[in-house]
């Protein structure tokens, strides 16, 4: 279904085809990307939710320069200049969020506050698309804000608080 919604959005497309073009290893857009996009279909919202930003993902344990998602953000920025990309190599988030080192993209978002957007999508070279969960999706289809218990509650209360997903999407619940 996600794929299906992402499919139908030519601004998700254009925005999936510039990450594409980074060839970063393991390189997802994630979080609001898809999160918004099925809480406003859900809703039955007529025209998307603009993004804040669009978080892109990517695990690349070899890469030295801490400040190489500079670089990938102003190439972003040349495509579509109009957005607010935030790149991130969750081979070094750990650092920043006082984990144990990730494994890979995936096991790097299973560490996100809300279960909900801690799911992502990447255009394959053969034109699909390929959409990865750290939780599934069942919930985020159920309109559901669940937290994470790898994070602290005050931290998930307090994401859920600034960023008014509730008032935004008044289906949503928090789950118990």
């Amino acid at each position: 279904m996600i794929s299906k919604l992402i499919k139908s959005d030519k601004f998700r497309i254009q925005a999936l085809q510039c990450v594409q073009r980074l060839e970063l290893p393991q390189c997802y857009i994630a979080a609001g990307f898809v999160r918004n996009l099925v809480w406003d279909y859900l809703h039955g919202f007529d025209s998307a939710t603009e993004l804040n930003d669009i978080d892109v993902i990517y695990f690349d344990s070899n890469e030295r320069d801490q400040n190489k998602y500079i670089e990938y953000e102003s190439a972003l920025k040349k495509n579509m200049p109009n957005l607010n990309w935030q790149v991130r190599n969750q081979a070094i988030m750990h650092i920043r969020n006082n984990d144990k080192p990730y494994k890979n993209s995936l096991d790097a978002m299973s560490f996100w506050p809300e279960k909900e957007t801690a799911v992502a999508v990447r255009l394959l070279k053969n034109g699909e698309l390929e959409c990865i969960s750290a939780f599934g999706t069942d919930s985020l289809f159920s309109l559901k804000v669940t937290h994470n218990p790898k994070r602290a509650r005050s931290v998930f209360n307090q994401r859920v608080t600034s960023k008014g997903w509730l008032g935004q999407w008044p289906k949503l619940r928090i789950a118990a």
